[in-house]
Parts: structure tokens; sequence; C-alpha cells
């Protein structure tokens, strides 16, 4: 019974360590699907062409941000791997990929909807 309950043991160790890095995924609910960015909800993320890369902030506030909500991180988020974070003008933290921050769009109804993308010519779905 000993050597059983060990062998069952490893392999369940076994399993965990090889799993690990896909239950890890991306921080704050973020993940991949279909080959795009989306949230924990599957809704779809989006990058805006005027926020700098790497700028450490948004340049979509007050009515922009009313239409490409913020995907918001905690304010004690770190960042991770790929996967920044910047602050808003109201202090509040926002996600970022590759220095780009992140939005949804509020045109956009159920996941895996893309409206979004190319809208006035500087949205663009936020890609791996």
């Amino acid at each position: 019974m000993h050597r059983i309950r060990q062998c069952l043991l490893v392999t369940l160790a076994s399993s965990l360590v090889a799993f690990a890095p896909m239950a890890a995924g991306a921080p704050g609910g973020i993940k991949v699907a279909d080959g795009v960015l989306t949230n924990a909800a599957g809704m779809t993320l989006y990058t805006f062409d005027n926020d700098p890369a790497g700028g450490g902030k948004s340049v979509c506030n007050g009515p922009c941000a009313a239409n490409w909500p913020p995907v918001t991180a905690a304010a004690d988020a770190k960042p991770e791997g790929d996967y920044g974070i910047v602050t808003r003008d109201d202090g509040a933290k926002q996600w970022a990929y590759k220095g780009k921050p992140l939005y949804l769009w509020v045109k956009d109804q159920k996941p895996g909807d893309k409206t979004g993308d190319g809208v006035n010519k500087v949205w663009r779905v936020a890609t791996p």
C-alpha cells in the first residue's frame, strides 16, 4: 500500500509541474484566445496607436476611456514578463502589453467580437 501511495504522489507531483506554466497564465486574467488577447470573460483587448509604447501612461482618458475602458490592474499588481502596468491620469493602474496599454471596446457585445479593430485607424486588436 505504501508503494502505491508513493507512486501516486510522484505521478501527481509530476503532473502539477508539467501543467504549472499553463495554469499560471498572464496576470490580471488576461489570456490568448483565437490569436488575440482577451480578458478573463473572453472579451477582446485593444491597443491605441496614440499611446507611445513604453511611455508609461495612457493618453485615452475622459470620454475616450468611456468608449475604450482601460483594463484595470489591482493597486498591488506587479509587472510580469511582457505585461506591465501604467498609471492613468486619475491614478488608477492599467495593464499594458509590451508597453502598450490595454483596453476593451464598449461596442463589443460578446466574447470573440472584434468590432473595435481599425476604429478611426488608431485602434488595434492586441495580439501576442
